[in-house]
Parts: C-alpha cells; sequence; structure tokens
C-alpha cells in the first residue's frame, strides 16, 4: 500500500532536499535506484500500459520518490530505512523552520 507521507517526504528530498542532507539523500537513493533496477518487481519487467513510470509493482511506489525517501524501507526487504519516523518528523522541522 502507499504512503503518501512518505512519497512526499521522496518527492521533497528528491526536489528540494535540505542542504545538510543532500549528499547523503543523493548516495542512499543512487545505491536503492541500483538495486531495484535488478528487482523482478521493477515495472520495466512488467507490462503497465497506464503507469509510464518506473514503479514498483509490489507496493505502487514511484522509484523516484521512494528511494529518496529516508524514512522508506523496501517491501521485499532489499533495502531498510535510513530514519526512522521520529528523525523524520525532526528534518521536517528544520525544514519547514
Amino acid at each position: 500500500m502507499i504512503n503518501f507521507s512518505q512519497i512526499y517526504e521522496g518527492w521533497r528530498n528528491k526536489l528540494v532536499p535540505p542542504a545538510d542532507m543532500k549528499e547523503t539523500i543523493q548516495q542512499v537513493s543512487s545505491e536503492r535506484v541500483t538495486i531495484c533496477n535488478g528487482c523482478p518487481f521493477h515495472s520495466k519487467h512488467h507490462k503497465t500500459p497506464l503507469r509510464p513510470d518506473a514503479h514498483c509493482t509490489d507496493c505502487g511506489c514511484n522509484l523516484e520518490a521512494k528511494t529518496a525517501c529516508l524514512s522508506c524501507s523496501c517491501p521485499q526487504d532489499k533495502w531498510d530505512a535510513v530514519v526512522d519516523q521520529n528523525e523524520e518528523e525532526q528534518l521536517k522541522k528544520q525544514v519547514n523552520g
């Protein structure tokens, strides 16, 4: 099931990452994308004409956002969250002021 708050976090991290987390987000996302590209649940292995984006066919998440979400984990246990929900809330407060 798609967790929209985590997908929001992923898009925020992708588009306007906190300055002090930018390198970490890029590194984590890059490592996760490599793992997802080799996964049989990657949409590139399935015909989904209604969804042209790269997404996970297990959880349904857009992979560009999901891999940039530091509090997200892979539903197939291929990668774990880097921060927990409490740490993510603290990061949100720093970004929002």
